[in-house]
């Protein structure tokens, strides 16, 4: 099986190419992304291209059977416009093209962020009933809301297509690190009052996942989330940092204010994202674990250990 995986320079593109490239059943990983990243092997070819580029030329010449696609614009930018642009044309760029081509597999990497963050969610989130009311006001859940119904519709009208959707929760471990991570890990973190309790699953774990469905050419929708939960307090001590609550109205003006005057060494997101906080956002992973099979090496709190391990 060839393999063309999209954002491959990336957290997750660049670990899901390097598991690939010794799996057996892997003829060769086609890696795209903006930058080249650091793999260097005989089975895997890198084509530097944006997202939205036409890619009918990579297809023609490489054979490829599945597409994973991963490319996603992770990090919050002021430039909303350019971030839905990569995020949701990309998508249907990719979609196109696998179509064109006659692919026999597309797996997207979705995430629970699509759900969105409510007080009213579902305890825990399920795939086959909760809705997706991914926020918004926060452009990183609003495109994952809105690109599931476009590979449902996919799905639809390319019956000959498996369609793999995973929605992963925070994912962590020794290689996380983005601006949730680096809030963190500062000295003193000030966090809302009433914030809530998160859910991880490890990096080794979601690439574990991705793999299996490629290989068993498995469909539908699942969630991809660690057992168990994890406080805040208890991240910020594992880390041996301090935390410092503030008043939710307060926090939330407060990063607004410093966000929009573009000060990212302070607010690193806009505050319409830090509802992730002080809104339940936990997913069942029961789906996954029945249907499938898998066994998760790490819960929630294990993960994390991962992180704070790599930290040391």
């Amino acid at each position: 099986m060839k393999i063309f995986l999209t954002g491959a320079s990336g957290y997750i593109g660049n670990r899901m190419a390097e598991l690939l490239l010794e799996k057996d059943w892997v003829t060769g990983v086609v890696g795209t992304d903006i930058s080249e990243g650091r793999i260097n092997h005989p089975k895997y070819t890198f084509y530097q291209r944006d997202i939205r580029d036409n890619m009918d030329d990579i297809f023609e010449k490489e054979n490829i059977d599945a597409i994973i696609h991963a490319a996603y614009v992770l990090t919050p930018i002021h430039d909303k416009r350019k971030m839905e642009d990569i995020n949701k044309n990309g998508s249907q760029n990719i979609l196109s093209a696998g179509a064109k081509a006659g692919v026999r597999q597309i797996l997207y990497l979705s995430s629970t962020t699509a759900y969105g963050f409510h007080p009213d969610n579902d305890q825990p989130l399920l795939e086959d009933s909760s809705p997706l009311r991914g926020n918004d006001d926060f452009t990183y859940s609003k495109n994952k809301k809105e690109l599931e119904p476009i590979f449902s519709k996919f799905a639809e009208t390319h019956p000959d297509i498996t369609v793999s959707v995973l929605r992963p929760c925070m994912v962590v471990g020794p290689n996380w690190r983005n601006p949730t991570a680096e809030y963190l890990m500062q000295k003193t973190v000030a966090l809302p009052s009433n914030v809530k309790p998160w859910q991880f699953v490890h990096e080794d774990d979601v690439i574990n996942i991705m793999a299996l469905f490629l290989e068993k050419r498995i469909g539908g929708v699942y969630n991809v989330a660690g057992d168990g939960e994890m406080t805040f307090k208890e991240m910020v001590e594992a880390l041996g940092n301090k935390l410092v609550l503030v008043p939710w109205p307060m926090m939330y003006a407060m990063n607004n204010f410093f966000w929009h005057l573009r000060i990212t060494s302070i607010a690193k997101s806009p505050s319409s994202g830090m509802r992730m906080l002080i809104h339940p956002w936990i997913a069942s992973n029961e789906k996954i674990k029945k249907e499938t099979g898998y066994q998760f090496q790490y819960d929630t709190k294990e993960a994390f250990a991962e992180f704070v391990k790599s930290t040391k």
